[in-house]
């Protein structure tokens, strides 16, 4: 059998999602190297583990613990997730790993916000919750409890940063066992918050989809350049108006929420005087757009 090519359009989104990631990842190695290990605060998941073993007697390096960790889960994800998935994690757990043995070093001296814990820890946590947010969303994570969140997520319609918070609270807990020190812990729980939240508004404003109903003698124009151009389908609904009585042809858009500039660009070109409604969408599932999510869903 004649084995499948990419599209070059494909490939160019292939290229941007591994980008994303990177930076995704880096962006949580600045946040737990920089703000929270120095710190002694600690975070949840498999980081959250492999620092309270580097801060226990054993005094092994985070992010040796945190790969022997994620190597275990993600064989373990292969046949759930698939392996285009795991390869992006596998990815993903690479660039955090490779970044933390490179950056660490340099911070043996350094130690931000010693004496302000709190602040330390809303920054980590801004810092690690974007990250995961970017990596999950161009369908990769740094492994961990992010693997356990995605798997959950692809069958139930369950918020990501919610099933990363109940993963993670027993493993915050426990750095009590090594740190003595409750004032920690809370402050573990503060990035607990901050860090879901994070997730959860990177996630849900990368995928946020908009509607437009579109009023206009060149709705077939508009249409067809909408289709051609942006590869987005469109339906046409039959209505009549109700003072003028005349028939009407209104066009009917879904997209995704960064496409509507384009979009207005379109309208605006073919029809200055177009009617133009535009409203924000909670959910939109179908080819294009979000998978279903059920129990049967390969």
């Amino acid at each position: 059998m004649k084995k499948p090519t990419l599209t070059r359009t494909e490939l160019r989104r292939e290229a941007i999602d591994y980008l994303m990631i990177a930076i995704g990842m880096m962006s949580y190695c600045i946040g737990w190297s920089v703000f929270l290990l120095p710190n002694n605060i600690t975070t949840g998941g498999v980081p959250g583990i492999a620092s309270i073993v580097e801060w226990s007697p054993l005094g092994i390096p985070a992010q040796l613990t945190y790969f022997a960790i994620n190597g275990c889960l993600l064989i373990a994800a292969l046949k759930v997730l698939g392996l285009k998935f795991c390869m992006k994690t596998i990815y993903g757990v690479i660039v955090l790993t490779a970044s933390l043995a490179l950056l660490r070093p340099f911070l043996t001296d350094v130690h931000l916000l010693r004496d302000q814990p709190f602040m330390a820890s809303i920054i980590g946590a801004v810092f690690c919750g974007s990250g995961v947010g970017l990596g999950l969303v161009h369908h990769g994570s740094g492994g961990g409890t992010e693997i356990v969140a995605s798997i959950v997520n692809k069958y139930k319609d369950i918020s990501l940063g919610h099933v990363i918070m109940m993963c993670d609270i027993v493993i915050i807990t426990s750095s009590y066992l090594v740190l003595r020190d409750w004032e920690r812990v809370l402050f573990g729980y503060v990035v607990l918050y901050v860090s879901s939240f994070c997730v959860d508004q990177v996630v849900n404003s990368m995928r946020r989809s908009v509607q437009f109903f579109i009023l206009s003698e060149k709705n077939d124009e508009i249409a067809h350049r909408i289709q051609s151009e942006m590869n987005r389908g469109c339906t046409f609904i039959d209505g009549q108006g109700a003072y003028s009585g005349h028939d009407v042809k209104m066009l009917f858009v879904l997209a995704k929420r960064r496409e509507s500039s384009r979009i207005f660009n379109i309208i605006k070109e073919t029809d200055p005087h177009a009617f133009v409604s535009q409203s924000a969408v909670i959910g939109v599932y179908g080819k294009g757009f979000d998978p279903f999510k059920g129990k049967n869903n390969e």
